[in-house]
């Protein structure tokens, strides 16, 4: 099982993400986390996929897509670390990609299953790491992080989403 992160291993900012975990393997958690996250997305289905809560906020396609997008570059960098790569990582303007992405132009089915087969190659990619690769330091966004940190950054980031899409974007 992967230890919990201390927080000394990520930026202060991301202890809110990990808080969210329950005590348990991270891997597993990762895998039924995106059952669940599907189902909810299921139930809204693609009709609402461009709806907004309130002028300005994403809209459920643009959640998703965010969620995705994240999962990419929160992968990427446990990649960069595990390999003990010193090249800083940049960080990224979520809402620049939000807007950018087009995601009210896609179905929330394809955005889903999108988030689907990402979180597949984010969990293979993690089962193929060793103790000594999840200890590995590097720095992103100029903050230092571990490998380790990484997957349950990736879960609470969700939890949290989803979270949003529960309590506003359910009729």
């Amino acid at each position: 099982m992967i230890p919990r992160p201390a927080p000394e291993e990520h930026a202060p900012y991301y202890g809110r993400y990990i808080e969210r975990i329950p005590e348990c393997d991270i891997l597993e958690f990762l895998e039924t986390q995106n059952r669940d996250t599907l189902a909810l997305l299921a139930e809204f289905g693609d009709a609402r996929g461009g709806f907004r809560y309130a002028p300005g906020k994403w809209s459920i396609n643009q959640v998703v897509g965010h969620v995705t997008d994240v999962e990419r570059v929160f992968a990427y960098r446990a990649l960069v670390f595990s390999r003990a790569d010193a090249t800083p990582q940049a960080g990224m303007e979520q809402d620049d990609w939000a807007e950018t992405a087009d995601h009210d132009k896609r179905t929330l089915s394809s955005i889903a299953a999108e988030l689907a087969t990402v979180r597949k190659a984010t969990v293979s990619l993690f089962r193929g790491f060793t103790d000594d690769m999840w200890t590995r330091v590097g720095v992103a966004n100029d903050c230092r992080f571990t490998a380790r940190a990484m997957p349950f950054i990736i879960a609470g980031h969700e939890l949290h989403h989803v979270g949003v899409l529960r309590e506003r974007y359910r009729s």
